[in-house]
């Protein structure tokens, strides 16, 4: 069973319509990553799928009882508000020291725990966001352009911690990502959205596609030499595992 279905979604914004007629699934233990300009409902539509947003038409089923975890875009908090990492954790309901710790140390952020958040580096604040998502040990984490404001060392980093995640913990992954490169190297499927679908597939399927050639150009090309020589390495290694 699909964890979240929809079939012909359409949103409205502000009076205007901002996807329409979208068909779309997420299947247990994939990463699903979503591409598109500005503009394009990326947003709109992962707000759809938490609840925040009503469409006008079609529908959404979620697997029934469905855990998931949200890591925003960003969220601001008052600079002079004194607020440990563990404290920001029981926010908005209490978590247990184990509960705490163990989200933590799966995000990668383990010692930051007595941390002032105001005081954490960009990267840091995002794993301690991404350890509070993991709380209640989502069956899908949604990440909203997770990496926005992170180096490309930071960023890869972060998206490295999210397929391990996927491997460790068998949650599905789905992602709004502008970072093409890393797309390409970390998504079992991608789908190209402008107001609609143009186009989804295994990332080797969607870099040569038309529509998406269309939106973003050719200058992809290096993303999918990437995609390749990352995707052929794993393989060789897992091939000398093996041995």
């Amino acid at each position: 069973m699909s964890l979240v279905r929809l079939n012909g979604l359409t949103l409205r914004l502000g009076g205007q319509t901002v996807l329409h007629h979208v068909d779309f699934a997420v299947e247990p233990g994939e990463i699903v990553t979503i591409v598109g300009p500005n503009g394009s409902g990326k947003s709109t539509l992962l707000r759809a799928i938490i609840g925040a947003l009503a469409p006008v038409s079609g529908t959404i089923t979620r697997k029934p009882g469905l855990r998931v975890g949200y890591v925003p875009q960003k969220l601001h908090i008052d600079p002079t508000l004194p607020l440990t990492v563990r404290r920001f954790l029981d926010l908005p309901k209490r978590v247990s020291d184990t509960q705490a710790e163990t989200a933590l140390n799966e995000a990668g952020a383990g010692a930051l725990s007595t941390r002032q958040m105001a005081e954490l580096s960009g990267g840091q604040f995002q794993r301690v966001l991404l350890a509070r998502a993991l709380l209640n040990a989502p069956e899908l984490l949604i990440l909203d352009e997770a990496t926005q404001g992170l180096d490309q060392p930071g960023s890869a980093a972060f998206y490295q911690t999210i397929a391990d995640l996927r491997d460790r913990l068998g949650c599905a992954v789905l992602m709004v990502s502008h970072e093409l490169h890393v797309v390409m190297a970390a998504s079992d499927r991608v789908v190209c959205l402008n107001g609609h679908i143009c186009c989804e597939g295994a990332p080797e399927h969607v870099a040569s596609a038309p529509e998406y050639r269309a939106l973003f150009g050719t200058g992809t090309g290096g993303a999918l030499a990437l995609y390749r020589h990352e995707h052929s390495h794993s393989h060789d290694h897992d091939h000398e595992a093996a041995e």
